[in-house]
């Protein structure tokens, strides 16, 4: 097992510079397989349910979508930027996120396995169960948000941080981490995969808190020292 980096300097995530041109408004109806946006806005659109599998979206902006179970299997995602997106069971496997913001989402059960995400943040808003399983993630900011249980298991994270968030229940089976930066991370709680935690930096009191599920994964038996027997003779 290799050791767990608790000091020391770890490269900075890059984040996404989105500037975003002047966007024509979506009018044509629903999403399409494999359809191009370039430069469109969906505003307050309902994509529930919709097939956008392997569509492009470059300098696009969708802002209070509805994604219930959009399939978005292995569409891209450049220079973007998605506020307030809600929704469960949305399909993103295989997907790529390159240079884009996802601000305030409220979203479950996103499928994102396989997927490459690069210079992306994630700021405020709630994910419940998100699925990078397998994903390759780099510079990459989780900012201000809260993960439930979130599954990173044999994905690959390089500069990747968690400033102000909340992380509930990790998944880190598998996983390969360099320059993970989790210092900053609100609360930290990794139910499985401690062990992959080389490659990460952490803070002091967040080692003490994963003392007992890095113990457990150490084999280490934690006990509190016997107190010694009363011999029971005779007082001298």
């Amino acid at each position: 097992m290799g050791a767990m980096v608790t000091a020391g300097r770890v490269r900075a995530a890059r984040r996404p510079e989105v500037r975003l041109p002047a966007l024509e408004p979506h009018t044509d109806g629903e999403l399409e397989p494999d359809g191009d946006y370039d430069g469109v806005e969906f505003r307050e659109a309902d994509l529930a349910g919709q097939d956008g599998g392997g569509a492009r979206f470059l300098d696009c902006a969708l802002t209070s979508c509805a994604l219930d179970g959009t399939r978005l299997t292995r569409a891209r995602f450049l220079d973007s930027v998605l506020t307030a997106p809600r929704g469960v069971g949305t399909e993103l496997a295989e997907a790529t996120l390159r240079d884009v913001e996802v601000r305030d989402a409220r979203l479950g059960g996103v499928q994102l396995h396989g997927s490459v995400l690069e210079r992306v943040l994630i700021s405020g808003g709630k994910i419940d169960y998100l699925n990078l399983r397998g994903a390759r993630v780099r510079d990459v900011v989780f900012e201000n948000c809260v993960l439930v249980e979130p599954d990173f298991g044999g994905a690959v994270l390089e500069r990747v941080a968690f400033p102000g968030s909340v992380l509930k229940g990790a998944e880190l089976t598998g996983a390969t981490l360099k320059d993970v930066d989790l210092r900053e991370a609100a609360s930290l709680e990794i139910t499985h995969g401690v062990d992959r935690l080389a490659g990460a930096v952490i803070g002091t009191g967040q080692l003490l808190d994963l003392a007992p599920v890095l113990a457990a994964a150490l084999g280490i038996r934690v006990e509190d020292q016997a107190l010694p027997r009363d011999s029971g003779g005779p007082a001298g």
